[in-house]
């Protein structure tokens, strides 16, 4: 099957991504690498544990992962990935005033990279691609 047919998918787990803007640029981590996808860069985010929101899903693996706390807002897109996660983008916001700091467990690095940037990255995970994609398709408003 192709991962652009990732949809016809059947979920074998559920997990959050948070989509955080400054400015033009967008927050990605790279992955630690004893983790799933070694040295791949995505939005942070995780899975969701049992019985838990995707809200708290998505301040839980912001701390965790980043060390700060977070506002989610709002789910701007949902779709199963390649790899069989209902994965659900939430729009997040972070106080600028806090530091992040990354979890060198889970999280190499942090980057904050523009759109244009992020499109060009052979190592940003297809699930990611797709969600710029349905963003520049208009599919999901960051306003």
């Amino acid at each position: 099957m192709n991962p652009s047919d990732s949809d016809d998918r059947v979920p074998n787990r559920r997990g959050v991504a948070a989509v955080i803007r400054r400015g033009l640029r967008f927050l990605v981590i790279r992955r630690a690498a004893d983790v799933a996808a070694p040295g791949m860069l995505c939005f942070p985010g995780g899975g969701l544990e049992p019985g838990e929101t995707e809200e708290n899903a998505v301040v839980r693996e912001l701390f965790e992962e980043l060390g700060v706390g977070a506002m989610p807002r709002r789910r701007l897109w949902r779709k199963v990935t390649p790899w069989g996660v209902d994965l659900a983008w939430w729009l997040v916001e972070l106080d600028p005033k806090q530091q992040i700091t990354p979890n060198p467990a889970e999280v190499a690095e942090c980057l904050w990279l523009t759109d244009r940037e992020l499109e060009h990255r052979g190592d940003l995970l297809e699930s990611n691609h797709q969600f710029l994609a349905a963003w520049k398709n208009g599919e999901i408003d960051l306003s």
